[in-house]
């Protein structure tokens, strides 16, 4: 009889070759691209050339995905958190 084990997982993202969904949109339509170049093109460096970006745009996606610190520009939280009402007034230091 077959055993399955239980997928616990089930909060984590969907992953297709290490990369998100839409990460993997972004890396398919960048190869699809390409391809059309190459069925367009008959010179051979620029077929060495188109494989090279992709790979670097691989590896790139990669490493966005597993550091995603390094385009993280703002602070994650705001410097005061308040229930106050916004009334336009300044009334000095808060």
């Amino acid at each position: 009889m077959k055993k399955f084990e239980v997928y616990k997982n089930i909060r984590k993202r969907a992953v297709i070759f290490g990369l998100p969904i839409s990460l993997f949109a972004l890396m398919m339509v960048a190869i699809l691209g390409s391809l059309l170049v190459i069925i367009f093109s008959f010179s051979f460096a620029l077929i060495i050339s188109i494989l090279i970006f992709n790979a670097a745009l691989y590896i790139g996606l990669i490493r966005i995905t597993n550091n995603p610190q390094l385009f993280q520009i703002a602070k994650s939280f705001p410097s005061i958190i308040s229930n106050k009402r916004n009334s336009g007034f300044d009334y000095g230091k808060d």
